[in-house]
């Protein structure tokens, strides 16, 4: 049907993948959320990774295949592309598309929704890729790793020699002056 794609199982290093992938949102979008396997199937994890967007922006297909599932799964668009031994999956997105359609990499398969998002109220992408029931990281796709997140607080600044004049103490967050989302009354 369709050459399979380079894949890895889960713990792969970006050099045992060969990048065959597209982005499915253009142009490069943040990564929000990394790709953190289940350590069981029902376990707890993120099953892809969050790619921030924007309402109504158009979603691509990672690679070519044919759409095998294109609609509405607890309330949010899902778009689920097969490419032989793998597949990937989009949401929440309002589709374009019908099952059994062929798309090639960078077809258009429908737009971005904010309802159903990863990210809400911003607008996110739950980019996913499978090989059968195994959960691999979509970034190794387009020649991305795995998401390493640093501490967001030191003792001392990176690089430091341990000889300043006073304690270093991280600055204001900047999300410490955000107004809270919901106001509740007492």
């Amino acid at each position: 049907m369709f050459p399979p794609a380079q894949a890895t199982q889960v713990g792969a290093t970006p050099a045992e993948v060969t990048p065959v992938g597209m982005w499915p949102l253009l142009p490069v979008p943040e990564v929000v959320e990394g790709f953190d396997p289940p350590d069981s199937p029902w376990g707890a994890g993120h099953r892809g990774v969050d790619l921030l967007g924007r309402a109504g922006q158009p979603v691509r297909s990672a690679l070519p295949g044919r759409v095998s599932f294109a609609g509405r799964l607890a309330g949010r668009g899902i778009v689920v592309v097969d490419h032989g031994d793998t597949r990937t999956t989009y949401e929440p997105v309002a589709a374009d598309v019908a099952v059994g359609d062929p798309v090639a990499a960078g077809d258009r398969l429908g737009r971005l929704e904010v309802v159903g998002s990863h990210c809400f109220p911003r607008a996110c992408l739950h980019w996913g890729w499978l090989r059968g029931a195994t959960y691999l990281d979509p970034l190794l796709l387009v020649g991305l790793g795995p998401v390493r997140l640093l501490p967001l607080w030191r003792d001392q600044p990176v690089g430091s020699t341990g000889e300043v004049a006073a304690p270093w103490a991280p600055g204001v967050p900047p999300y410490a002056a955000w107004q809270p989302l919901v106001r509740t009354s007492r």
